[in-house]
C-alpha cells in the first residue's frame, strides 16, 4: 500500500510542479486569466474589490507568490506605483521584471482617457499615464485578453493549443456578451451621474454616461464639509439620477450627499467580488447595467 502511495504521489507531482503560476494584481485580471489558462495555472492575486488598488501592503504572501510567478498581469499605468515595485524588488524573480515577457501590463493595450496636460501633485493622485481603471469598457477587456492569450502561447509553448482553444472560445462569447450590453445600454445615453473617485470613467465613456462631478475634490483626496456643500449647492436645482461608488470607498460622504439632493447613492461592483452576482467578468458588467438600468425607472 505504502508503494502504491509513493507512486501515485511521484505521478501527480510532476503535474504540479509545471503548473503555470500567475500572479495578478486585481480581481478582473484574475478572472480574465482563469478564463484563458483555465486549469493549466494557479493563479494568485493580490487584490479584492474590497481593497484599494492604488494602496496595498506588500506582505510575505504576496512577496512569495510573486516569487514563484511565471507570468505577473497588472493594470499598469500608475495604478499599483505604491507597492508593485516593492514586491517585485523582493521577490528577485527576473521572469516577471518590467520589460520581460512575464510582466504584462494591461493598460499597455488600450487607449487611455483624462491624460492630464501638466503634472501638479498639488492636484491629487493624478496620474501621468492617464486614468488606470480601464477594466469597465468591455472592448478594453477584449484587447487585453488577446495581448495575455499572446503572452500565456509565449511563456508556455507546450500548452499553446489549449490557450489558443480557450482565447476562440471565450472571445465568441465576449463579443456576444458585449452586444447584448450595448443593446440594453442604448437607453443609459445621456444618463447623470456623480461618481465618488474617477474609477467609472471608460464606464462612462463606453456607455456615453454624464459624470457631473466627483464627491472627491481632487483624486484621492477626502471631501470636505464645503466641498459636498458646494455639490448641493451646484446641484441642487437639477440633481442627477444618481451617485455611484465603488466597494472600497467609504460610503458617509456619498450617503450624506444622496440624502441631501433626494437621489440614491449606489454601490456598483467596480470589479469582479465587488456584488454577489459579479462572480467572474460577465456578471461584472451585467450587474453594473442592472443597476445602472433601475435609475433609468
Amino acid at each position: 500500500m505504502n508503494r502504491l502511495i509513493a507512486l501515485i504521489l511521484i505521478l501527480i507531482s510532476p503535474m504540479q510542479a509545471s503548473a503555470l503560476q500567475i500572479f495578478a494584481c486585481e480581481p478582473e485580471w484574475g478572472s480574465l486569466a482563469r478564463e484563458l489558462a483555465g486549469d493549466a495555472a494557479q493563479i494568485t492575486t493580490a487584490t479584492t474589490a474590497y481593497q484599494d488598488p492604488h494602496r496595498l501592503e506588500a506582505k510575505p504572501s504576496l512577496i512569495a507568490a510573486v516569487r514563484r510567478a511565471d507570468l505577473l498581469i497588472c493594470t499598469g499605468a500608475d495604478l499599483e506605483i505604491g507597492w508593485l515595485p516593492l514586491l517585485l524588488r523582493r521577490s528577485g524573480n527576473t521572469a516577471i521584471k518590467p520589460g520581460s515577457p512575464g510582466n504584462l501590463l494591461a493598460a499597455d493595450f488600450v487607449r487611455r482617457i483624462e491624460l492630464p496636460d501638466r503634472i501638479d501633485r498639488g492636484e491629487g493622485d493624478i496620474h501621468p499615464q492617464g486614468n488606470p481603471h480601464i477594466h469597465l469598457n468591455p472592448h478594453n477587456v477584449e484587447r487585453v485578453a488577446k495581448a495575455l492569450a499572446d503572452r500565456l502561447r509565449q511563456i508556455d509553448p507546450a500548452g499553446s493549443s489549449g490557450y489558443q482553444a480557450r482565447e476562440k472560445e471565450f472571445l465568441a462569447r465576449w463579443q456576444e456578451a458585449t452586444a447584448t450590453w450595448e443593446d440594453r445600454a442604448m437607453n443609459l445615453a445621456g444618463l447623470r451621474l456623480v461618481s465618488h473617485h474617477r474609477g467609472f470613467s471608460y464606464l462612462a465613456d463606453w456607455l456615453h454616461l454624464d459624470i457631473l462631478a466627483d464627491i472627491e475634490p481632487k483624486p484621492g483626496i477626502p471631501a470636505t464639509a464645503a466641498h459636498l456643500a458646494t455639490l448641493v449647492e451646484a446641484l441642487g436645482p437639477n440633481p442627477p439620477a444618481g451617485i455611484v461608488r465603488t466597494p472600497y470607498t467609504d460610503s458617509k460622504a456619498s450617503l450624506w450627499l444622496s440624502e441631501k439632493l433626494g437621489v440614491p447613492a449606489m454601490q456598483l461592483p467596480y470589479t469582479v467580488g465587488g456584488s454577489d452576482r459579479a462572480t467572474d467578468l460577465f456578471g461584472l458588467f451585467d450587474d453594473t447595467l442592472t443597476q445602472l438600468e433601475a435609475l433609468r425607472r
